[in-house]
């Protein structure tokens, strides 16, 4: 990963802080469920897609209702017995509770997209963290500038 300098308005504070100060808590389905249980807990929870972990509490990837809905349904298998094991899109982008805002952000702009999981370096899910928090994380720095050079 490309490592991210400070840049020359001295908002090097920002760029060091950890993404584990801005993470939101994720909900995550277990892989030993069925397809059925799956969409379930989607649907109630309101939903589109959900990380998906093991045992361990190990990120093994995402689900999609939509993949999960053409797949299943569309292949005629029965959602009650099907296990979700073979539904979960495993090549999501994810970054590490101890990187860098300013890295999450990079990787997120670079990949285009709006959130990524977070996990430990063991790879345990932690939380989720969106561009929206990064954004709005620097809009409030931005409000507090102007109070600290007053001081």
């Amino acid at each position: 990963m490309e490592q991210i300098k400070a840049n020359h308005l001295g908002r090097a504070n920002f760029k060091a802080r950890t993404v584990k100060d801005i993470i939101k808590p994720a909900k995550s389905i277990s892989n030993q469920v069925s397809v059925k249980a799956a969409l379930d807990e989607m649907q109630a929870r309101a939903i589109d897609s959900s990380p998906v972990i093991d045992q361990r509490g190990e990120l093994l990837g995402t689900l999609s209702k939509n993949k999960m809905n053409r797949n299943v349904g569309g292949l005629g298998h029965d959602p009650k017995t099907e296990p979700v094991e073979a539904h979960i899109e495993k090549n999501n982008a994810y970054c590490f509770e101890d990187q860098t805002i300013a890295e999450a952000e990079q990787m997120m702009l670079n990949a285009k997209i709006g959130e990524v999981h977070v996990v430990t370096r063991g790879k345990l899910l932690v939380g989720t963290i969106n561009i929206e928090a990064i954004a709005q994380k620097k809009r409030w720095r931005k409000r507090l500038e102007p109070l600290k050079s007053r001081g």
